[in-house]
């Protein structure tokens, strides 16, 4: 297998939440990949995939983008590794959980960690990345980040019943993590590893859970190399 994910100007340096995902997806099944770090502007590297984003997963003769679309497929390809969704009836749930995570906190947290990003690419990729976030986004990265404590207030305020859920249960998914904890998790790995900027108090369920999910998989997700300003992250 290999993996082609977003990485900064360090090649390891990987931080996309989309390829986060994946990446847990694939130590819940078992499975390892070949890491092969891609950036905002090597489209052509991927031509193959028919498709000009990452994660795209090359497993044999198969080519899979999009980290739902991969996720269905390592649970279809390899239905003997342990269950990523426990059934078709969590599908949906989980369906929905990913698009909350994509919609609603990853617009959030990029308010808070934008120039963070930015500050972690190659130079070509900085250049590209500005112009296209500040389409987005209607101003300059300066302005987006500009009022960090209004960003991190909202952030809180939207992770409400994230937290009420984890006051009942370790994981979203229950007694043990699944896909709907990675479609989350993934976000706040895409600010563990560009930004050393804490999105959590130490007395929030979300911290803990996201501390569980950090030693996971033999602590995968915590070793992860990460640009934190004094070069150690805990």
């Amino acid at each position: 297998m290999v993996l082609y994910e977003l990485a900064g100007a360090d090649p390891e340096l990987l931080f996309s939440p989309h390829c986060w995902k994946v990446r847990m997806a694939l130590a819940h099944k078992g499975l390892t990949a070949e890491t092969r770090p891609w950036r905002f502007t090597e489209r052509e590297a991927i031509a193959f995939s028919g498709q000009g984003y990452v994660p795209v997963l090359v497993d044999g003769t198969e080519i899979v983008s999009d980290s739902w679309r991969i996720s269905q497929y390592l649970d279809a390809q390899y239905p003997d590794a342990p269950p990523l969704f426990g059934g078709e009836a969590a599908i949906p749930l989980a369906a929905f959980i990913n698009a909350w995570a994509d919609r609603t906190l990853l617009p959030l947290i990029a308010r808070i960690i934008l120039l963070d990003i930015h500050d972690c690419l190659a130079p070509v990729d900085q250049a590209y990345f500005r112009a296209s976030r500040e389409k987005r986004f209607g101003q300059n990265l300066e302005a987006v980040v500009a009022d960090r404590p209004a960003h991190l207030s909202a952030l809180q305020s939207a992770l409400s019943p994230l937290r009420d859920a984890l006051r009942k249960a370790p994981y979203l998914s229950g007694a043990t993590s699944a896909y709907a904890d990675y479609c989350v998790f993934g976000m706040f790995m895409w600010a563990r590893c560009t930004s050393p900027v804490e999105l959590l108090e130490a007395d929030d369920p979300i911290f803990h859970w996201r501390d569980r999910l950090l030693d996971a998989f033999g602590g995968l997700a915590r070793s992860a190399r990460h640009a934190a300003v004094d070069g150690v992250r805990p």
